[in-house]
């Protein structure tokens, strides 16, 4: 999927309350919009990056815009909540198939 769009990275936007993602679009904002219009709430959405070629943390980058929501005390693209960066970790590894 990755050399199909990015060459080494895949763009995914995980649900951390629904436990589901969607992967495989240009924008994070696209990816967070539609499961916004599938019944996600914007503050369980977090937008990560998958490098299918590492292994261990490398293969999961937490970098996106959509991460930055001051409101609610996330002031950077990353995702500054360990518990919830763990909570994605979980997530993707459930999904994800390599």
């Amino acid at each position: 999927m990755a050399a199909e769009t990015f060459g080494d990275l895949d763009k995914a936007v995980v649900d951390v309350d629904r436990k589901i993602m969607v992967v495989n679009a240009e924008l994070h904002a696209d990816e967070e919009a539609l499961r916004v219009q599938s019944g996600s709430r914007q503050n369980d959405l977090w937008g990560i990056n998958f490098y299918p070629d590492l292994e261990g943390e490398d293969f999961v980058e937490f970098d996106s815009m959509i991460n930055l929501r001051p409101s609610v005390g996330n002031r950077s693209r990353g995702v500054d909540d360990p518990e919830i960066r763990e909570k994605i970790v979980k997530i993707a590894a459930s999904l994800v198939t390599r």
